[in-house]
Parts: structure tokens; sequence; C-alpha cells
């Protein structure tokens, strides 16, 4: 009991002001990205070559986060094109709103469907998540939200084991055939009113999976999704700044 005492008083207070400007994530992070729109078709073209997602649309000149992997590959070829910032801050409400001109474009979360939301459950809501197929690193970094130091319960906000206790449904994954069924009883033991949050590259789009067979690809072929938030995995501080918007 000591030793318990004497580690809490030498770790002090670990949870993390939230919202706060003095989160500060490493140089190495890729963040929300910034388009330069000045540089040639070919620099466009040549970076949509590399990309292995077929993120970067050379004709409008746009990046689509929900296919982007973040995987840096544009950056290890000579280009100006697509430069990646230390902002976590990225989600939309409509699949169309993750793809980019410029910059991701914060949504508006005073819209008469998000305000009817906040109004149900602002106060206290509870997130049913399923994991339809994924690698786990989606699951992995929303299980780190439920630690000291995200604390999404202080918000009100947790999950549940059972979808009938659930205002809603989190999904990981790119839904593949066989977590179909699964997926949607889940979906439907969920009360209305009720929302979809799509989680990861894979959940808005199929990720790495898409192209195959026994893959849905992407959450919103099934079910209406109501909030994406794109990465691969997203950092925990994107899942927790998403959650936080969409709610409270």
């Amino acid at each position: 009991m000591n030793n318990i005492i004497t580690n809490r008083l030498k770790q002090g207070y670990r949870t993390v002001e939230f919202p706060s400007s003095d989160i500060k994530l490493p140089a190495t992070y890729r963040g929300r990205p910034v388009l330069n729109q000045e540089v040639s078709d070919e620099e466009v073209e040549r970076v949509a070559s590399v990309c292995p997602m077929g993120a970067v649309n050379p004709e409008d000149r746009t990046l689509d986060l929900g296919k982007c992997i973040f995987c840096g590959r544009c950056l290890k070829i000579e280009q100006d094109f697509i430069r990646f910032t230390t902002d976590y801050r990225m989600f939309a409400l409509k699949r169309e709103g993750l793809i980019i001109k410029d910059t991701l474009k914060e949504p508006d979360t005073k819209s008469k469907h998000l305000s009817t939301i906040k109004k149900l459950f602002g106060k206290s809501v509870n997130l049913r998540e399923v994991c339809a197929g994924g690698c786990n690193a989606c699951d992995l970094d929303i299980n780190v939200l439920n630690t000291p130091v995200y604390d999404l319960s202080r918000f009100g906000i947790k999950f549940v084991a059972s979808p009938r206790h659930a205002d809603g449904l989190v999904v990981t994954g790119p839904v593949t055939k066989n977590m179909e069924l699964a997926l949607m009883k889940t979906y439907d033991a969920i009360p209305s009113p009720k929302f979809v949050i799509a989680v990861g590259t894979c959940a808005i789009s199929g990720g790495i999976f898409k192209e195959n067979e026994e893959v849905v690809g992407g959450v919103d072929k099934i079910l209406p999704v109501d909030l994406y938030i794109p990465g691969c995995p997203p950092h925990p501080f994107t899942s927790l700044y998403a959650f936080v918007k969409f709610f409270k």
C-alpha cells in the first residue's frame, strides 16, 4: 500500500487538459495535411503515381483523407504538393467532407442534425464498438481513450459491452463479409435514435483491403454514417477531439 501511495505522489496528475493549446505532438507525427495548389500538374501527377491508395486525384488536384493511410510515401519523393502538419484535429460529418483541395475544413457542428444529437446525448452517451475485420490498430488507440491520460469518461462518454445499453455504434475495420451480419445485428440491437461513427481509413473506404472480394469496403455502404474520423489509425487525440466536438 505504501508503494502505491508513493508512486501516485511521484506520478502526480496524469490526465491531460483537453482541449488545450499546450498539446504538442512529435514532429514525426503526420496529421492534418495541407495542399499547395501552386505546383505544376506534372508534380501532382507524380505524387498521385506513388500513392498506394489512389488517394490523390490529379485531375481535380485533391486528396481524399478517407483513402489516405498517412504512409508518407509521397514525402519520399521531391515534391511540394502535400505537406503534413502535426495538427491532430481531423473529422468530417459527410464522406465528401474528407476530400480536400487545400486542407480539411472543420465542419459546422451547429447543424440541425448535430444539434439534435447533442441535445439527446450531450450529457451522457454510451458507445458500442465493433471491429469489423480490421488489424486492431484503431481498436487499440480507441482503448487508450479509457486510460487516465485521455480519460474519455470525464466528458460523459463511455463504451459499453451490450448494444442494448448503447446510444450509438463505433466501427473500425473494412467490414469483411464474415463480420457484416454481426455488425448489422449489433446496429439493429441499439435502440433508436442512434448514430454511427466510422473510425479509421478501413472503416471509411476499405483501406488497404478495399480491392479484396471478401470485404464490403467501408461502413457507409451498409449503414448511415454520422461521423468520419480519418487516420491509419487515428491518433487518440484525433478521436477524442472528434467525439468531444460531435457530442459536446
